[in-house]
C-alpha cells in the first residue's frame, strides 16, 4: 500500500466516518491532492486554499446539508493549507474552527506526524525511513517513501515462518518455535531474502557466508543485543564505548526503536525468555563485556546482559550503606521486572538487599518517632505493640533472607553488617529508654494484661459455659511480631483478636509456661532452690511439661487432653467427645533457635503453618474456641562481637536465668539495674532482688539468641483468641492452579529451581478473589524436601504466596541439600494442606 493510500484509508476516512466532519490542517501542503481526491458522491470536500470567502461559504453550505433530516452528504472534509490554531484566541479568528469543533481534526497528536504515519505504513522498513527523515529535515516526498525497500514484502520469509509483519519475521528468525525451526531447515531460498530483510529493518549487513538458520541467528543475536547495550550506554550519562568494542558491528541510531522493542519482547515473553537468557550469556562471554566495561560506573537503564545486573547490585549496595535509600529503592523496584531475577544467586541477593533496605528504612522512621512515644512506660509499651514491633519483623525477614543465600565472595557482607548495626542501634536506644523507666516504675504497669491472667480470662471463662470446647495452643518463643503475622493469616478464617500481654519474669520457658496455667495469677511463685530456678503453682513444682499437664488435669479431669501440635496437625488423632480442653504444645521455634540461631529462622514458618492447619482441623473436631499463647519472646543479635557481654553484678546471685537475669541480692552498677523482686511482679522464694543488664547483652559472651531478661522483645508477647466458625475453604474443584518447570523439563539441575505457578480460575462464586497457596516439594514418602524461598512474592513468615485469578508468578524453591531423587512439586491449600496441583520431577545436580 502506498503512503497516500495508507493515510486516506487508515487515518482520514475512519475519522470522517466516525465524526461526519474532518478538518485537515496541512501547512506543508503535502496532503492537498490526497484530500481533494477523496471527494465523491457522498463526501464533500472544501478546499480552503481556493479563497477564504469561497471556502467559508462552501463549508457553511455543506454543514447545513449535513444537518438536514435526510442529508445529501455522509461527510465533509475541509482542507486548510495552514497550521492548526493552538489557542482559544486563534480558534476564534479561524473561520474553520467551527467545523473542527463539530467533528474531528487532523493532525491530532504526535501519532499524526508525517514520520510516524510513514513508520506505521511501512513497519518493515523503519530503519530506512528514520534515516530518510534524518537526512531530509523537511520530510521526504510520497514517492521517496513509496520507493523504500524497492517493493520487497518478504514473501518467502512470510510463507516459511507463517507470519505477516516484519516484527514477527524478526522475532521468528531469532527465536523460532519448533514448527518454524523445522520449516527453516526444510526450505531454501529464504536466507537471501533474510539478508535483505535484516539490512532494511536493523541496518545489519550479515558477514556470515552461511545460509543456515543457526549461522544467521548467531550473528543477528550478537548484533541486536550489543546494539541495545550501546544505545543504553550512550544515553543519559553519555558514557563512551570502550575502544576494544568499537569495531563490533552495531545498529545505526535510526534502528534504536526496533532494536529496543525486539529485545524487550524477547526478554519478557515466557516463550522466548529462556532463549534470550542463553543468548545474552553467550554474547557477553564472547565479547568479554564484563571485563572491558568494568570501569564504567553507569551502564544505563536496561539490563541487556547479566553483568549489568551485577553492576546495579553493587551500586545498590553502596546506596543502602551510604544512606541513599530513595535511590536504592528505585533500583530494587526495577530489579523486580528484570529478566535476571530468576537466576539462583541473583534472586537471593536481591531479596536480601530488599530486606536490608526495608529494615534500615523502618529503623530510621521509627527512631525519628521514638521521642514522642516514649515519655512514659505505658506509652513505650503501646508504641512497641503498634509500631516498634515492625522492626523486629523486618529484622527476622532480613535474617531469613541472609540465611537463604550462598555468598562465597562476601559481596553482601557490607549491606548485611549495615542492616544489623542499624537494627541494633534502634533496639539499644529503646532498651535504654525502657531501663530508664524501670528505675522508677513497676512491672507490670497498672491495667496491663499479664500472662498469668490469660488462661483464666480467655480459656476458663468459656469452659464454664455449656457446649463450649477450647483448644489452648502453647507455642514456645512466639515473639510478638510473629503473633501479629499469625493474626493476619487467621483473619480470613474467622474472628480473631490479638492482645499484647506481658510475660512473667524471668522470661525463661519453665517460668513462662507455668504462668499460662489455671490460677497462675494467684498461685504462681518463683523459687530459688538448691537445684536452681523452680516455678511453683500452689506450692507444687510446674517447671516440666509433665508437671504442667498435671496441673491442667487436676482442674479439668477427663475434660482435659493434650498432645504435640505437630502430631495433631499432621495426623488423625483420637480426641474423645468428653474433652472440652485440648492443650496443643509446640517447642520447635525455641528449640531450633537455641541450637542453630543463624539458620533456624527459616524453619519458623513451619510452626506457623502447623498452627493454621491445626486451627482449621479443630473445627472438624467440634471445638468452638481457640487461644494461642506463648511463654516469652526473644532477641536475636546476629551482630554479636567480641566483648558484647554484660559483667555480672557484685553480690550473691545463686541463679542467672538464661544469662539475662540474676536472682539473689546485691548492689546495682552502671551496667546492671538491681530492683526488688516484687517490683517486677515476681513472688520470690529464696531471693529478694533481681539484677538486669541495662543493655541488650547477656551475662555470657557468644549468645546470638537469648531471652530471660527484660526487654520489649523478650517480655511483650501475643495472645490470640479465636472463634472457630465452620467455614468452607476453597476446594481443588473450585481452584484451578497450574504448575510448570522450564517449559516442561523433568529434571532439576540447580538447588533453587524456579517454578511457574498460575491461578487459571476459581469457583463460580469466587470470581476476583485471591487465593493463597503453599508451594512445597515432597519425596515419595510425603516428606518436605523443598520449600518456597521467602521474600518477593513469598511471605517470609508463612512461605505462602497469593495469586489473583489469571495471574502467574515465578517462585524459587530451596531444595534440601541432603535429598536427591524423585520429587513431587505440590501447590497446597495452606489451611487444609489439600493438593491443588502437582508436577513430578527428579533432581539431577550433576548436570
Amino acid at each position: 500500500m502506498k503512503i497516500a493510500e495508507f493515510i486516506a484509508q487508515e487515518v482520514l476516512r475512519p475519522r470522517l466516518a466516525a465524526r461526519g466532519c474532518l478538518v485537515v490542517y496541512d501547512p506543508e501542503q503535502r496532503l492537498r491532492d490526497l484530500c481533494l481526491g477523496m471527494a465523491g458522491d457522498r463526501v464533500g470536500v472544501v478546499d480552503a486554499g481556493a479563497g477564504s470567502l469561497a471556502g467559508r461559504q462552501a463549508m457553511q453550505q455543506a454543514l447545513r446539508a449535513l444537518g438536514r433530516p435526510q442529508p445529501a452528504l455522509d461527510g465533509l472534509l475541509v482542507y486548510v493549507p495552514a497550521a492548526a490554531p493552538l489557542t482559544d484566541e486563534a480558534r476564534q479568528a479561524n473561520p474553520y474552527a467551527a467545523a473542527a469543533a463539530c467533528g474531528a481534526v487532523f493532525p491530532d497528536g504526535a501519532g499524526d506526524e508525517f514520520e510516524q504515519l510513514c513508520l506505521r505504513a511501512r513497519p518493515d522498513h523503519q530503519t530506512d525511513i528514520r534515516r530518510l527523515f534524518a537526512q531530509m529535515p523537511a520530510g521526504p516526498s510520497f514517492a521517496v517513501i513509496d520507493a523504500v525497500g524497492g517493493g520487497f514484502n518478504w514473501p518467502q520469509l512470510k510463507a516459511t515462518l507463517q507470519v505477516e509483519s516484519g516484527r514477527e519475521i524478526l522475532l521468528a528468525l531469532l527465536a523460532p518455535n519448533a514448527g518454524q525451526q523445522a520449516a527453516l531447515k526444510a526450505s531454501e531460498g529464504w536466507a537471501t531474502e533474510a539478508r535483505d530483510f535484516l539490512k532494511a529493518t536493523l541496518g545489519l549487513l550479515l558477514k556470515t557466508r552461511g545460509k543456515t538458520w543457526s549461522a544467521i541467528a548467531d550473528e543477528t543475536w550478537r548484533f541486536l543485543l550489543f546494539s541495545e547495550f550501546v544505545f543504553d550506554l550512550l544515553a543519559g550519562t553519555h558514557q563512551a564505548v570502550p575502544d576494544a568494542l568499537q569495531p563490533v558491528p552495531r545498529a545505526p541510531a535510526e534502528a534504536r526503536s526496533i532494536v529496543e522493542d525486539s529485545c524487550e519482547r524477547l526478554r519478557t515473553d515466557p516463550r522466548t525468555q529462556p532463549t534470550y537468557v542463553e543468548r545474552a550469556v553467550t554474547v557477553e562471554a564472547e565479547l568479554n563485556l564484563a571485563a572491558l566495561c568494568a570501569q564504567i560506573d553507569d551502564l544505563g537503564q536496561r539490563e541487556t546482559f547479566p553483568f549489568e545486573e551485577r553492576a546495579v547490585l553493587r551500586r545498590t549496595l553502596l546506596a543502602v550503606t551510604g544512606g541513599q535509600l530513595d535511590t536504592a529503592r528505585q533500583w530494587v523496584a526495577r530489579h523486580k521486572t528484570s529478566v535476571w531475577r530468576g537466576q539462583e544467586h541473583s534472586q537471593a541477593q536481591w531479596q536480601l538487599m530488599g530486606a536490608a533496605l526495608a529494615l534500615v528504612q523502618a529503623c530510621d522512621d521509627l527512631e525519628r518517632s521514638l521521642p514522642e512515644h516514649s515519655r512514659t512506660l505505658a506509652a513505650l509499651l503501646d508504641h512497641y505493640a503498634t509500631a516498634l514491633r515492625d522492626a523486629d519483623r523486618l529484622q527476622r525477614e532480613f535474617e531469613q533472607a541472609a540465611s537463604e543465600q550462598v555468598d562465597a565472595q562476601g559481596l553482601m557482607n557490607d549491606v548485611a553488617h549495615h542492616a544489623r548495626s542499624r537494627y541494633r542501634q534502634l533496639a539499644e536506644r529503646v532498651q535504654t529508654l525502657l531501663m530508664r523507666h524501670m528505675e522508677t516504675a513497676a512491672w507490670p504497669p497498672p491495667g496491663r494484661l499479664m500472662n498469668t491472667q490469660v488462661f483464666d480470662r480467655f480459656a476458663a471463662a468459656p469452659l464454664a459455659e455449656p457446649g463450649r470446647r477450647v483448644a489452648y495452643v502453647m507455642v514456645d518463643a512466639l515473639r510478638y511480631e510473629l503473633g501479629v503475622t499469625l493474626e493476619r493469616l487467621l483473619a480470613d478464617d474467622g474472628p480473631v483478636a490479638l492482645h499484647a500481654a506481658l510475660a512473667q519474669l524471668p522470661t525463661v520457658t519453665p517460668v513462662g509456661m507455668a504462668s499460662l496455667l489455671p490460677a497462675a495469677a494467684a498461685d504462681l511463685t518463683i523459687a530459688v532452690q538448691s537445684d536452681g530456678l523452680v516455678p511453683l503453682l500452689a506450692g507444687l513444682p510446674v517447671g516440666g511439661v509433665a508437671h504442667r499437664m498435671e496441673a491442667f488435669r487436676r482442674v479439668y479431669g477427663d475434660r482435659f487432653s493434650e498432645m504435640r501440635l505437630d502430631d495433631f496437625a499432621r495426623g488423625q488423632p483420637a480426641v474423645k467427645p468428653s474433652v472440652d480442653l485440648l492443650v496443643l504444645r509446640s517447642t520447635e521455634i525455641d528449640a531450633l533457635l537455641e541450637s542453630s540461631p543463624g539458620s533456624a529462622l527459616t524453619l519458623v514458618p513451619s510452626t506457623l503453618k502447623m498452627i493454621r492447619v491445626a486451627l482449621h482441623k479443630l473445627r472438624a473436631y467440634g471445638f468452638t474456641d481457640a487461644v494461642v499463647v506463648t511463654d516469652h519472646g526473644f532477641f536475636l543479635n546476629n551482630l554479636a562481637e567480641t566483648g558484647d557481654v554484660c559483667a555480672k553484678p557484685t553480690g550473691n546471685w545463686p541463679v542467672i536465668a538464661h544469662d539475662r537475669m540474676a536472682l539473689g541480692a546485691g548492689p546495682g552498677d552502671n551496667a546492671n539495674l538491681v530492683l526488688p523482686a516484687d517490683r517486677l511482679g515476681i513472688r520470690a522464694v529464696g531471693f529478694t532482688q533481681v539484677g538486669l543488664p541495662r543493655s541488650l547483652a547477656p551475662y555470657r559472651a557468644g549468645h546470638l539468641y537469648f531471652h530471660g531478661g527484660l526487654s520489649l522483645q523478650e517480655a511483650v508477647v501475643p495472645v490470640l483468641v479465636l472463634k472457630l466458625l465452620r467455614a468452607e475453604a476453597h476446594t481443588a474443584a473450585q481452584v484451578n492452579v497450574q504448575l510448570a518447570y522450564k517449559n516442561g523439563a523433568k529434571r532439576i539441575t540447580v538447588r533453587v529451581p524456579v517454578i511457574d505457578i498460575a491461578l487459571v480460575s476459581v469457583g463460580l462464586f469466587d470470581q476476583g478473589q485471591p487465593v493463597e497457596v503453599l508451594l512445597e516439594a515432597h519425596d515419595k514418602s510425603g516428606n518436605v524436601v523443598g520449600e518456597a524461598r521467602p521474600g518477593g512474592d513469598v511471605n517470609p513468615a508463612t512461605r505462602t504466596l497469593t495469586l489473583q485469578p489469571g495471574e502467574s508468578k515465578k517462585i524459587p524453591l530451596r531444595m534440601s541439600d541432603e535429598y536427591q531423587g524423585k520429587v513431587t512439586i505440590k501447590a497446597l491449600n495452606p489451611t487444609t494442606l489439600q493438593k491443588l496441583a502437582s508436577i513430578d520431577l527428579e533432581t539431577d545436580y550433576t548436570v
